[in-house]
């Protein structure tokens, strides 16, 4: 079954552009052209993977991305925008997005991000991975810390999953970034420190002791002491 990509974004020149170039890719493509109708859209057909604009008149792409987030946690949301502006990205991030691209962009690397979201949906064997008592099932794609169930979005799943495959080994931010987002960041790390951040959070939201621990100068690693 073609995967079903819905733009949303009211500059007609990037939705005519991007309905043309994913659906050569073989996507099906659905465009909306504010928040409402996006949101309208996604109501009918819900689809795999949502490129957002910020900036757009009524509704913007933040409370859409919030609602979007709502209705599906696991969904692809890449944002689109001419906001380029480090916080601005860590805004994005912070309401939900998985992904951020600043405008103007070019069409092939946009293409490469939506593969690399998109191969995250793509069902794998079931395995269950272990670290202390932390577990990850990888079916379900939910984690336990000792009794607590704790629900993950694409990309903490993806980060955790792969921490869990390397414990006590230190991982670089640039393996972090090439095996969590299969591409070259160009040395911008603030969308993975944001999602360290949002990992610890729900790792530790009882008060339990730090697993990730951050490795000065060098990157992170998953291990029960500082």
């Amino acid at each position: 079954m073609r995967e079903r990509i819905l733009v949303i974004d009211d500059d007609s020149s990037i939705t005519s552009v991007l309905k043309r170039g994913l659906g050569y890719e073989g996507y099906v493509v659905d465009i909306a052209g504010n928040g409402k109708e996006g949101l309208d859209v996604a109501r009918q057909r819900f689809p795999d993977l949502v490129i957002l604009d910020i900036m757009m008149p009524g509704l913007d792409g933040l409370e859409v991305c919030r609602r979007l987030r709502v209705a599906d946690e696991k969904l692809p949301i890449l944002m689109l925008t001419a906001r380029d502006a480090i916080s601005d990205q860590v805004l994005g991030l912070d309401t939900g997005a998985d992904d951020y691209i600043v405008k103007p962009f070019v069409f092939e690397v946009l293409l490469a991000r939506v593969r690399a979201l998109l191969r995250r949906r793509e069902p794998v064997g079931r395995e269950v991975l272990r670290y202390q008592d932390l577990v990850l099932d990888t079916a379900s794609r939910v984690a336990q810390r000792g009794q607590r169930t704790i629900d993950l979005t694409t990309t903490e799943y993806e980060l955790l999953n792969l921490f869990l495959r390397n414990p006590e080994r230190v991982l670089t931010r640039d393996i972090i970034v090439e095996k969590v987002w299969g591409y070259d960041f160009y040395g911008n790390y603030n969308i993975l420190e944001v999602y360290v951040r949002y990992l610890r959070n729900k790792l530790e939201e009882n008060g339990e002791r730090r697993l990730i621990q951050t490795v000065r100068g060098a990157g992170y690693v998953l291990r029960d002491r500082e």
